[in-house]
Formats: C-alpha cells, structure tokens, sequence
C-alpha cells in the first residue's frame, strides 16, 4: 500500500492569526449562501433525500465534487445550503458540484442505517445519472466538512464493507480522493470527545445499537475501523477548532500512514467555520487538493 505523503504542513495565512475563531452566527453573517442554481434532484421520497447540482456553463463533461455538509449529523443543526458558497466558488471554477442533502440522526427515517443509506442512494445516483447531465463520473472527489467529512470518508471506505451488513452495495461509486475538513473520521473517538459539541447520545443514534447482526457497531460506519481505503485524502483542521480539533484528525493519520496516501494540514488560527469560508486560505489550501486530485 501506498504510504502516508506527507504527516504534517502548516499553512500559512497570509494575515496574523485571528484572536478567536470564527463562531457559527459569525459564518452565517459573513458568509453570504446564494441559492442553488441547478436543478434539486431526488434519490428518496423524503424531502430530505434530494442532491442540488452546481454546473458551470459549458458542454462539458465536468470534473465532480460530491459535497456533504456536516452539523453533527442532525439536520436541525445545519442543511446543505452551508456549502452554497462552496458550490458557488467550485463551480465558477470550472467544476461541478453534487451537493447532498440526507436525513439526519434527528429526523424520521436518519441515524442507522439511514443516514447511511441516503448518502450512499446519492452518490450512487451520481454515478448512473451523472453522464447524462454532462458531469465526468471518472473524476470525483468526495469532500465534506465537520459530520460530513466523517461521511466523505465513509463513501471511500463503502467497497470495504462486508456483505453481511446492510449497508453493503455491489458496485458503490468510484471515488478518486477524499476532502476532509475538520472531519470526525473516528466515530469512536467522536462519541466521548465530541459529546460536548454533538450531543452525548449522537453517536450512538449514527451507528445503531449493538446486535447478533451488527456486533462491531463502527465496523461498516467509521472509517478509522474500515480503512485502509486506498485513495489519498486529505485531512484540514482548524488549529483553534473547538468541535474537531487537530487531534482527531492527527489520530487517524498515524492509525492509518501505514496504508493509504494523503495529507494532513493544520491551519493556524483558524476554527472550524473558517473551513468552509470561501475567501480563506483554509479554503484555497483544499481548493488546490481538490483540483489536484481531479488532474489524476
């Protein structure tokens, strides 16, 4: 397997570090969210379970990052018109966007194997669909932030699933590279470090409770447990983040620099909202991870 590229860079800002980092009500002032401009497609009946896509203008076919929003995998805490200004950005780019939305682990239908299943329903939509709509399906990198980083990840682990799982498909989408940021790709590690920001009961909804079917709850949900995947990723933390800090994503960098390739930055002053803000250089940082990983 190929080896872990590199452990460790810090980013250079461009600007002093910033004395606190950026706050949720903060993000949501700054950053101004422009609504989708593509067509709402549905993979479910539930409104929840719907992808927005981004295309730029042109015949194409369009290179595709499949976008997952986090919020602590509850849908009352964030939707995926957080990543519009992402979209947006990506899009004027020259790159399209499959933005997702799925039911969280608050919601009727979300937790597991739910929430699961509608991410893996739409990124799969992707792959049938994509073609169609002019968009490249040979060359998609998955990228999420915060819960959506740990689902971002899941999607490249989905082909390590056993079959005796139901979350096991037969031909889940290829993907080429993972964009984590400020991801929780430890859900084991989430669930006690992370209780104080998602809620002490978050993690146990997500993964589902312990069975003669499902002993090992994290072994088709958490990609720590899964790996190695065998695609690069690459990890950005905010060095001040106080919902995923650096440490969770360092954690699984050394569990797995052994198997997999990739990267892992940690952004000086920076939060977790930072990462998503598209005039950062957070966000320049994965910009250019993304469109490397596209040329490949």
């Amino acid at each position: 397997m190929r080896r872990w590229a590199a452990a460790l860079a810090l980013l250079s800002m461009g600007t002093p570090a910033m004395a606190a980092p950026m706050t949720y009500p903060e993000f949501k002032a700054r950053v101004v969210q422009p609504p989708a401009p593509g067509p709402i497609l549905a993979y479910g009946a539930d409104p929840l379970q719907h992808v927005e896509l981004w295309k730029p203008e042109g015949k194409g076919p369009f290179p595709v990052v499949l976008m997952i929003h986090g919020g602590c995998w509850q849908t009352a805490v964030a939707k995926a018109d957080i990543m519009h200004a992402l979209a947006a950005d990506l899009m004027k780019r020259g790159i399209a966007v499959w933005n997702i939305e799925y039911r969280g682990v608050d919601v009727p239908g979300g937790g597991y194997p739910g929430t699961f299943e509608d991410v893996a329903a739409a990124a799969d939509m992707l792959g049938r669909e994509g073609p169609k709509l002019g968009l490249d399906t040979k060359r998609v990198v998955a990228m999420g932030h915060s819960a959506g980083g740990h689902l971002a990840l899941w999607l490249a682990a989905r082909h390590r699933i056993a079959k005796t799982s139901t979350l096991w498909s037969e031909h889940p989408l290829s993907i080429a590279g993972v964009v984590s940021a400020g991801g929780l790709p430890d859900l084991a590690q989430a669930k006690t470090e992370a209780a104080e920001a998602c809620g002490s009961d978050t993690v146990e909804k997500l993964v589902g409770p312990q069975s003669a079917s499902h002993p090992d709850v994290y072994a088709d949900t958490s990609p720590k447990v899964m790996g190695p995947l065998g695609v690069f990723q690459a990890l950005v933390a905010g060095e001040l983040d106080p919902i995923s800090p650096p440490r969770f994503s360092e954690a699984y960098v050394v569990h797995l620099k052994l198997g997999d390739a990739g990267s892992f930055n940690i952004v000086p002053g920076a939060g977790h909202f930072e990462l998503i803000t598209p005039t950062t250089a957070a966000w320049q940082e994965q910009v250019n991870t993304i469109t490397m990983l596209l040329k490949k």
